[in-house]
């Protein structure tokens, strides 16, 4: 695989694992790397749980929120070296980091923030995003022949799109905001910054008519989310935040609170928000204002692992496990994405010759009949059969069902009942047509 790597210039199959841009400048430092191989070392023969979060080599990349979440009750997580909340411990329940095959005691915190975003309104720091400026005479040609989407969109506007290999497969999984004629600002996962910058550069002219700089320690990003995000927002705003003014997937320069706030009418939880992106320097000040102007709706704190139950209700996609190199748009349901109108791409010719394929698989979704811990990768059967395993598993709070995504050949979608095996134990799956939160989108588009 490294030899074709190295002579094709891409493998054919998903190398993500093996990939060494999964890892940041801080991942080979001595002060990172000495404590955490004897950590791993150490525990080479333990049983690993799922959920475990290394204990040597933390608090190398932190949000300016950090400590008063933590005086909240925040459970922190690693990524990519950022401390990220992955639930709050609330006053009235004593739920910790206890490692378990089974039900989760953090289970019952992870659902109330759950409850929040859907019905309240909820406050969560995702500053660990990576944040790139594009920009140059060459940006928007570039990123046209990178993405499936048309980029050559309004000033304001944010294209959620993908990266393909020359097989059609999903390289990368982003939003391309244009913020000038020749300047556009993207976003992208927390531990996908290395990978997806060199993506880029990999492909750029050389003439120097494309200028990549990274923003992500720069800024910090505070979503908030929920049905009564404008009721918030507009608490601490005197900028037009209408839905006739700021529709779903723009962006508007507003202040908060007496802040310059970017914000971004997007997210992955499912409902009405704005991503707000602002200086380090002002998110204290710019949280504290929402934490307070929220305080009548009962706002909460929400942590990375209610973000995953959400985002498969809506059925939104991970880039690395629901998508990846070795799946196309066609098969990820992204195929909305796509427009092969717009001139060449990077996958086209791939994407093409996908298109009248007969033998296609494609995701699906679906919903196990009984509560049973699943964390991906379980086996899909119909009528004892293996057909694929789960890319994801999560449960559903709101739906009160454990869900699971995969793929199916597509001849299978003419059946609704199929099982999913985890720890011994088999359990009847009902597949669904699609996502079963709000599939018309219209909680977003408020």
């Amino acid at each position: 695989m490294v030899s074709e790597w190295i002579i094709e210039g891409e493998p054919s199959i998903d190398l993500w694992p093996f990939d060494i841009r999964r890892f940041n400048d801080h991942h080979n430092e001595k002060s990172f790397l000495y404590p955490r191989t004897i950590e791993s070392y150490g525990k080479t023969y333990f049983i690993h749980f799922p959920g475990e979060e290394h204990e040597s080599s933390r608090n190398i990349r932190q949000s300016p929120l950090y400590d008063l979440l933590k005086k909240k009750g925040a459970s922190y997580g690693s990524k990519a070296g950022w401390e990220r909340p992955n639930f709050f411990v609330r006053k009235n329940n004593r739920a910790a980091e206890a490692l378990t095959f089974e039900k989760p005691n953090w289970f019952d915190c992870v659902g109330e923030e759950h409850k929040a975003v859907r019905e309240r309104v909820a406050l969560i720091d995702q500053t660990s995003f990576s944040k790139f400026r594009i920009s140059g005479p060459g940006a928007l040609d570039l990123l046209q022949y990178l993405t499936v989407s048309k980029i050559d969109k309004p000033i304001g506007k944010i294209i959620y799109t993908q990266f393909l290999n020359s097989r059609g497969g999903i390289e990368a999984d982003l939003t391309i905001s244009r913020t000038g004629e020749e300047e556009f600002y993207m976003v992208t996962g927390s531990a996908f910054g290395v990978h997806d910058r060199s993506w880029i550069q990999k492909h750029s002219p050389r003439d120097g008519s494309v200028v990549i700089d990274e923003l992500t320690e720069e800024f910090g990003v505070i979503n908030l989310c929920g049905p009564h995000a404008r009721d918030v927002l507009q608490n601490v705003t005197d900028d037009d935040i209408s839905n006739e003014n700021l529709p779903f997937s723009s962006f508007a320069d507003i202040r908060v609170a007496g802040h310059p706030v970017r914000a971004m009418r997007i997210g992955y939880v499912g409902e009405l928000g704005w991503e707000m992106h602002t200086g380090r320097e002002n998110m204290p000040a710019v949280y504290r204002a929402l934490a307070e102007a929220g305080s009548k709706y009962d706002i909460a704190d929400v942590g990375y692992r209610a973000i995953d139950s959400l985002r498969m209700e809506k059925g939104y996609l991970y880039w690395s496990s629901d998508i990846s190199p070795d799946y196309n748009p066609f098969e990820a349901g992204l195929g909305f994405r796509v427009n092969m109108k717009k001139g060449d791409f990077i996958g086209r010719d791939a994407l093409i010759s996908i298109r009248e394929m007969e033998d296609r698989k494609k995701i699906a979704y679906f919903t196990l009949e009984k509560y049973m811990p699943v964390y991906g990768s379980e086996p899909i059967m119909r009528e004892g059969r293996i057909l694929d395993v789960t890319t994801s598993a999560n449960f559903g709070y709101t739906i009160g069902k454990p869900l699971v995504f995969g793929y199916l050949p597509i001849q299978e979608f003419e059946n609704r009942n199929f099982t999913v095996e985890a720890f011994g134990e088999v359990v009847p799956a009902t597949r669904h047509d699609g996502p079963l939160y709000d599939p018309e989108m219209k909680k977003l588009k408020l």
